[in-house]
Parts: structure tokens; C-alpha cells; sequence
């Protein structure tokens, strides 16, 4: 189960990267849903909402580190299935950036919410699941 959604995971963020890249202009605005959602391609040589610029050898040693970890981690039998499919998402979200990171120097960002710094599927899955996660580690009496 942990290996299908985390290739799923990649292998959809990569292909939308792919063809934000393929269809859109970088920095031009596709509106798709008026005053609410467009489509921007942007080159995100930062972390979260553009911080830290430039900072590549940091964003990979980061990165590995947590891969690591969320990998050790999954390993443990005893986590919930609410825990591993949390676990799951977020691995496989960062491993879609950092395959960006390793192939461009950059993260390919192009879905623009205009009031929200433009972000990508793997940002998103990883938002969705720290939240989920967070909400198993707080309220949850046997999350762990």
C-alpha cells in the first residue's frame, strides 16, 4: 500500500510539472477560474512560500534527512493506518520536490490560488497529510 501511493504520488506531481512546463509561460497567469484560480508556472528556488532562496546543498541535506526519517518511521508496524498513509503522502511529496531540486536546481510551482504563494500536487499532498497527521497526533489516543 505505502509503495503505490507514494509512486502514485510522485508520478502525478511529476507529470503536472511536466505540463506546466510544456503548456505555460513562466510568470504568465492562465486564469481558470476567475479572481480565483489560475495557472503560473514559477521556478521556487526556495522553500516554503519562497523562503531561504538559492540555498540548494541545505534543501538536499534537509531533504534526505527527512525522507530518512519518514522512512524509518514507516517501518514501524505498530503506526496506525491514518499514521502510514500521512507518512506515505509526505514522503512522497518530498521526494517530488527533490527530484526537482536534483534535476532543475529548483521546484516547479504552478497552481495560483492569487492569495497564497503559487505551489505544486506534491505541496499540496504534503500540506493535506501534515494536517491530517497532526490532527492523529493531537486527538488520536493510540496514534502512535
Amino acid at each position: 500500500m505505502i509503495l503505490i501511493i507514494v509512486s502514485s504520488v510522485i508520478l502525478l506531481d511529476q507529470i503536472t510539472k511536466f505540463l506546466a512546463v510544456r503548456f505555460l509561460q513562466l510568470s504568465v497567469p492562465v486564469p481558470l477560474i476567475k479572481n480565483f484560480l489560475n495557472l503560473t508556472l514559477v521556478y521556487n528556488r526556495g522553500a516554503a512560500f519562497g523562503l531561504f532562496q538559492n540555498q540548494f546543498f541545505w534543501f538536499v541535506l534537509v531533504s534526505l534527512f527527512a525522507i530518512g526519517l519518514i522512512f524509518l518511521n514507516l517501518k514501524n508496524k505498530n503506526n496506525s493506518i491514518i499514521l502510514k498513509v500521512s507518512l506515505s503522502l509526505i514522503l512522497a511529496g518530498a521526494i517530488g520536490n527533490f527530484i526537482d531540486r536534483l534535476r532543475f536546481g529548483f521546484v516547479i510551482d504552478f497552481i495560483d490560488l492569487r492569495v497564497w504563494p503559487v505551489f505544486n500536487i506534491a505541496d499540496s499532498v504534503i500540506t493535506i497529510a501534515a494536517l491530517v497527521l497532526t490532527w492523529e497526533l493531537l486527538f488520536k489516543k493510540n496514534a502512535a
